[in-house]
């Protein structure tokens, strides 16, 4: 598809020209919203259709137990960018109201922190984000105040800013047969409001057209494009061209044109040669939204969903591809999105932000097949405390709890609940009875991490009462 460069990205990012030396390693995060663990062909769906995920898991890595650093949003987004884990920048809420930024929040992501673009962008990296920012609306929270030179996309949930009365909930019929003037979401450029409400049908289109653009206008630049996709979070929407296509129905619609745009990066990734010198990444921000039934994606054999740190909710598909050097296979090993911040970083020849807590590890041995995952612990919160802790095979839950009126209730254990989630990931039977060395460990290392996190006040907490 031959496309005419955005005049914005061409006047901006054309100028840079390639450097003498080793050329650096290019990054593309692609960041699904919603997606759940079997969502995907390559991880099980029976009919969605990812031919294009699917080779790109046969030819780079595909990761089993890779975890989110939140189930929800804003904070998910935050841990990817950060390395780091959200309750150390406050953002995260302690009400069900403020579990992620809203229109009316007045403040986002804190400007002491440092992104992953900030970072690159001292290398001599040109940065972009194309898709969902949702850490802050506010000018002063915008990408471009993080180290990103370019966005186009929405400033936060595709499902904010209804124009209508939500009469029974989520089960009101404008979700789930939805037009986009139901939801008065802004697209922007660069800060710039250019079309309100967003045209939702043809936003993943628009999205890969413009990052096609970055990487065309970026070709002989060191570059990190970070494209976090609006779907398959609810409303969903999708090009003509996929309307119908899928047996899943228009949830399968709209994650086979997710696929449909990961094959046109990697794509034009190739016809550039700009393939093995390009570390891809596909991943999601949380598990899939399930009280939206069959609009809401699937866990695979994973418990539960978004919203809780059930595995369903915090385990997420992932695939790394660089051809030359990511070696092809399956990793059980375990992983996080807070990895990625580390991962690039090292790949690009840079040093972690300094005097700041990093809670992201290097995966470079794991990718390159040189070494072993760093990481074998994986703290998993929610709003400002521990919940659970994977460490090893072995998952300990100190408080459980269902999301959006589903059950369970919020219970604390204690003794805490047990499972091996090699031997059983559905979280089915709690071997807390049969494991009491490992619990013990599980307890003392999790009350050596809650002494090691100095938890920062709340940012979503400070949205205004309705």
């Amino acid at each position: 598809m031959k496309l005419l460069l955005p005049v914005a990205i061409a006047g901006l990012l054309s100028v840079t020209c390639r450097p003498a030396g080793p050329r650096p390693v290019n990054f593309v995060i692609v960041f699904a919203d919603d997606l759940g663990f079997g969502d995907l062909g390559v991880f099980g769906h029976p009919t969605i259709r990812t031919p294009n995920l699917d080779r790109m898991a046969h030819e780079g890595q595909k990761w089993t137990q890779f975890y989110v650093g939140a189930s929800v949003c804003s904070p998910s987004r935050a841990a990817l960018l950060t390395g780091r884990l959200p309750v150390r920048s406050g953002m995260y809420g302690t009400e069900a109201r403020t579990r992620v930024l809203f229109p009316d929040s007045p403040s986002g992501m804190p400007s002491s922190e440092v992104t992953l673009a900030e970072v690159l962008k001292e290398r001599g990296y040109r940065t972009a984000v194309v898709g969902k920012w949702h850490l802050g609306h506010h000018p002063k929270d915008l990408p471009e105040e993080q180290g990103f030179e370019y966005w186009f996309g929405i400033p936060y949930s595709n499902d904010m800013e209804p124009t209508f009365a939500a009469r029974d909930g989520f089960s009101t019929a404008e979700f789930y047969s939805p037009r986009p003037e139901y939801w008065n979401v802004p697209l922007m450029r660069n800060g710039e409001i250019v079309e309100r409400p967003a045209q939702q049908t043809t936003i993943t289109k628009r999205y890969t057209e413009e990052a096609l653009a970055f990487i065309e206008a970026n070709r002989d630049a060191p570059f990190f494009l970070y494209m976090p996709h609006s779907m398959p979070h609810i409303p969903l929407f999708r090009s003509e061209a996929f309307a119908g296509r899928s047996a899943a129905g228009m949830y399968g619609d709209v994650i086979e044109e997710i696929d449909w745009s990961v094959g046109e990066i990697l794509a034009k990734l190739r016809e550039l040669d700009l393939a093995e010198n390009t570390l891809v990444v596909f991943t999601s921000d949380n598990g899939p939204w399930l009280v939206f039934d069959t609009h809401g994606g699937s866990a695979g054999l994973l418990r539960d969903g978004k919203g809780t740190t059930f595995e369903g909710g915090v385990r997420v598909p992932t695939l790394f591809w660089q051809p030359g050097s990511v070696v092809p296979g399956s990793v059980t090993a375990l992983g996080a999105t807070m990895d990625v911040f580390s991962t690039a970083i090292s790949l690009a020849g840079a040093s972690l932000p300094p005097g700041r807590i990093i809670d992201g590890v290097d995966l470079t041995p794991v990718l390159h097949g040189i070494g072993e995952s760093p990481r074998d612990v994986m703290p998993l919160y929610r709003f400002d405390e521990l919940y659970a802790l994977r460490k090893g095979a072995f998952k300990a839950h100190f408080i459980t709890e269902g999301e959006y009126g589903t059950g369970p209730p919020r219970t604390v254990h204690d003794p805490p609940l047990l499972f091996q989630l090699e031997e059983d990931p559905g979280e089915r039977f709690d071997v807390a009875g049969s494991h009491p060395d490992v619990l013990r460990d599980m307890l003392s290392v999790a009350d050596r991490h809650r002494a090691s996190v100095e938890v920062a006040p709340s940012i979503f907490d400070l949205r205004p009462p309705p």
